[in-house]
């Protein structure tokens, strides 16, 4: 961005926020000519609010202007979750406090692509009350843009266990030694993210807001014949052993994520599912289902 552009930006937020332009200030002016560093409580700013209100009647006109923008905001998330939430029954109704927290949470969002979320979870929590803690909606309140799009990469590619109903993604698998190979240990077959679109950067990320645990875990060992079972959004998978002593690896999402999983519904990413089954079949017959 030039910084014409930039100045001009700043100055319309300026006067978005606040309700009036800036302009010069000419007092800034006589203090350079008479070379005063500044006034004795801080450096005279080149430029002031352009308005004849007072102080206190400027304070007045942000607050408003903030009220407006929050009414206008949360009004644009609840006429976007009527829209989203199906004609279902519902045994109850959302917990008033959660309401009243959400309300709170919410109203400061004005980005579309973050309202939406909101819009989402108020339709979710209606059709099922309880589906999203307080911890959620204050993990998406602290959630920037960057972040949202790291968790939407992340649900591409995410499934969930058959075995506790946990969303995980999975990143690989290795052998462990047997007792007449004790010392040897085959190497670690590793999946490729960052093709699949997730990046390490992007993993860090929600390692970071908690969307993520921040370590990789193991599942238990799986021998000749046994399954392991993982549920896409638009299909199914089971991995069956085709050697003893296998183990796989994964990335598991804590409650948090798990419960802001259920935001996006995207297909399983077919640069994953391709890694999948190429890097897999060594060792797993690999069984897909709808």
């Amino acid at each position: 961005m030039k910084i014409s552009a930039a100045h001009e930006t700043l100055a319309h937020i300026i006067k978005r926020k606040l309700g009036n332009p800036v302009a010069k200030n000419k007092a800034a002016t006589v203090a350079q000519q008479n070379n005063q560093v500044g006034q004795s409580h801080g450096v005279t700013p080149q430029y002031i609010i352009n308005s004849t209100e007072t102080l206190q009647q400027r304070a007045s006109k942000r607050r408003q202007l903030s009220l407006l923008r929050q009414q206008q905001n949360i009004e644009t998330i609840m006429a976007l979750a009527i829209e989203y939430c199906p004609h279902v029954s519902s045994d109850e109704e959302p917990d008033p406090d959660w309401i009243e927290r959400f309300i709170g949470l919410a109203e400061d969002t004005s980005n579309q692509a973050m309202q939406q979320l909101w819009a989402k979870i108020l339709a979710g929590e209606t059709i099922k009350p309880g589906t999203f803690s307080y911890k959620s909606l204050l993990a998406l309140k602290q959630m920037t843009l960057k972040e949202a799009d790291a968790l939407q990469r992340a649900v591409s590619i995410a499934g969930r266990s058959a075995q506790d109903s946990s969303c995980l993604i999975l990143l690989g698998y290795y052998k462990k030694p047997s007792l007449l190979n004790l010392f040897r240990l085959q190497g670690k077959t590793n999946l490729n993210l960052s093709k699949a679109g997730l990046s390490f950067p992007n993993i860090l990320t929600l390692m970071d807001i908690a969307v993520f645990y921040d370590q990789e875990i193991e599942s238990t060992e799986l021998n000749i014949g046994q399954e392991y079972r993982l549920f896409f959004k638009n299909t199914d998978l089971t991995l069956r052993a085709r050697k003893n002593g296998l183990v796989l690896t994964y990335y598991k999402f804590t409650q948090t994520g798990d419960e802001l999983t259920t935001l996006s519904n995207p297909q399983l990413n077919a640069n994953y599912k391709q890694q999948l089954d190429t890097l897999f079949s060594a060792d797993f017959e690999l069984i897909w289902s709808n």
